[in-house]
């Protein structure tokens, strides 16, 4: 099969104008060196993407099945620029498609199992919509609302006839005495007894009717969730299968299954991602990769949540702890996959003297002139970077992010560089910390920057540290937490794991020491859900051990503080186009 394409397939070659401007990087740390290697996304690389969409438009069969696809764009031994195209998954049930790079080597070895298995699932599908459509349900939907509309009448009925003998009552004992009295009161009596009576008949005839079908539904909802586990164990054990057998190459020509890379679990769909597919491809046949693009093609689910012709960075739960391994070896000559970016103009108008940002291979500028120091004091805390476009700052614990609702929560960060800046009603928090929480704040100065930066939380290509403290012993060492959450709106700003409802939220974490009854850790969460980080440390599915000083969620020791600090902040100028390392010392 062909797989290198030239980029005439893409774009047009005389009319495109060199543009080496990088929207993203693919990044990761290798194994062997500790390096921080990275690949651009590049404007080129987009509008080769951009080609590759234009031709899946043309068949409809692409769009009815969304998934990511994605180009990679590499130099051969003799210098030429070719292309090369891959998707994620299944392409219309294929794994191998004229064109398109190959599954990464092992699919072939469990071909067997993953056909047997993946025809035990289709019929478990099946039974479940079956299930899920059974008639009884409908049948009993029917007869409880006519029941309840039935039994709301006949309480009306009764309501009017209670009330119309309390009114009899009363005029008998005005004009009744002795026998004729006790008598009368007796037959009101007799009639509120019938009352009863008609409304326990009717009770009793209609669970007599529903409680058939309420049994069948429930033995149908045992017989869903037995399925459903079956299913879960199902693709569990191929996955394990398919993870043992899938093995990687890198640039060093060095090759590793998929279970040795990720020991600590392997979320479904690992290895089938473009990014490993691509890339593995390029280095077992000696390419060199020059730009990466990935962009979600076709219709999307609302568990998926992609639009269709948007780009995308490596997803945090499969490809992102896969690529320092895959980009290892690359040659550091090359400019486009060089570490860091070289400094374009230094920082302006410090508000104070702080520590700078941290950037890999690009010497840290000094801070220009800035206010006052009684100024910046006034803050109550540190910034550790500013210039025209954004602000960081290190936020102490007790101190809202930016203003609450009511006037007895104006006090944050936000509204007290709103009061000591000039023209700063477009400062904007680009993202919060609980007030509980230390550590670094991200702010924008203008509305522009706060949109590219908010760009870049959203398609998680910002890197957040955080260093806790734990109220008790983590005997493992390091991990994965994943656990859906959801707030109860009855009960904010509390979160809990819910499996029917909760939004999808997955923290790496790291034992940094262990201090008598304490742990020391390190987080770092790959999603940005409320409370993330408190919740996967006390609850029992995650570490089960609460943070120091967290009460919320169970820490009963006697503290001053949630012992909770943001430590690091790794992020993309959006102007200077320079990649920011930022550190706030942990204050505990």
């Amino acid at each position: 099969m062909v797989f290198l394409h030239p980029l005439s397939d893409f774009i047009n070659c005389n009319s495109w104008s060199a543009n080496s401007s990088v929207s993203y990087y693919y990044e990761g740390r290798c194994p062997q060196t500790g390096e921080v290697l990275r690949l651009p996304r590049t404007a080129l690389a987009e509008e080769i993407a951009y080609g590759l969409m234009r031709y899946l438009a043309t068949d409809d069969c692409y769009s009815c099945e969304g998934k990511m696809y994605g180009i990679l764009l590499v130099e051969l031994p003799d210098g030429e620029q070719r292309v090369l195209k891959a998707f994620s998954g299944l392409l219309n049930g294929c794994s191998v498609v004229e064109g398109w790079v190959p599954p990464i080597p092992g699919r072939d070895e469990v071909t067997l199992e993953e056909a047997r298995t993946l025809a035990e699932l289709g019929a478990i599908k099946q039974e479940l919509i079956n299930l899920k459509q059974l008639s009884e349900r409908q049948q009993y939907e029917i007869l409880s609302r006519e029941f309840e509309l039935r039994l709301q009448e006949m309480s009306d009925r009764h309501r009017d006839r209670k009330q119309q003998r309390h009114e009899q009552r009363q005029i008998l004992c005005e004009t009744l005495t002795g026998e004729a009295l006790a008598a009368a009161v007796e037959q009101l009596d007799a009639e509120s007894r019938r009352d009863g009576i008609e409304r326990r008949q009717f009770k009793r005839q209609r669970d007599e009717a529903l409680q058939p079908l309420k049994q069948l539904i429930a033995a149908a909802d045992a017989q869903k969730r037995e399925l459903k586990q079956r299913r879960k164990e199902l693709s569990r054990q191929l996955q394990a299968q398919m993870h043992a057998v899938y093995s990687l190459t890198n640039f060093f020509g060095k090759s590793r299954s998929l279970q040795q890379l990720m020991p600590q679990g392997l979320p479904t769909g690992t290895g089938e991602c473009c990014a490993p597919k691509l890339l593995h491809y390029a280095a077992t046949h000696a390419f060199k990769p020059l730009a990466m693009a990935e962009f979600w093609w076709g219709s999307s689910s609302a568990n998926q949540d992609k639009i269709q012709g948007e780009f995308y960075g490596a997803c945090a739960e499969r490809c992102q702890p896969l690529m320092g391994f895959l980009l290892s070896g690359l040659s550091q000559s090359n400019p486009i996959a060089e570490i860091g970016a070289t400094a374009k103009t230094p920082p302006r108008q410090s508000l104070q003297r702080g520590e700078p940002p941290q950037r890999a291979g690009s010497p840290t500028p000094p801070l220009g002139k800035g206010r006052g120091g009684d100024d910046v004091r006034s803050l109550g805390f540190d910034l550790l970077y500013e210039d025209e476009w954004l602000i960081v700052a290190n936020k102490p614990p007790g101190l809202l992010s930016v203003p609450g609702r009511y006037r007895d929560r104006q006090d944050s960060v936000l509204s007290r560089l709103r009061q000591l800046l000039p023209d700063s009603m477009a400062l904007a928090a680009v993202h919060r910390l609980d007030q509980e929480t230390s550590g670094i704040l991200l702010l924008a100065r203008d509305r522009q920057t706060y949109r590219q930066l908010s760009w870049q939380f959203q398609q998680r290509q910002v890197r957040k540290v955080y260093e806790a403290l734990l109220c008790g012993c983590v005997t493992i060492n390091q991990g994965v937490i994943e656990l859906p959450l959801w707030g109860d709106p009855q009960n904010r700003p509390y979160q809990e794991v819910n499996w029917q409802y909760g939004k999808p939220s997955v923290t790496r974490f790291q034992v940094l020491a262990r201090e008598e009854d304490y742990t020391r850790i390190e987080f770092m969460p790959l999603t940005g859900r409320t409370h993330q980080l408190r919740v996967h440390a006390a609850d029992a599915r995650g570490l089960g051990i609460p943070i120091l000083g967290d009460k919320l969620y169970g820490c009963r020791a006697v503290t001053s503080r949630l012992h909770l600090h943001a430590r690091e902040l790794y992020f993309e100028h959006p102007q200077l186009g320079e990649s920011f390392h930022l550190k706030a010392r942990t204050p505990f």
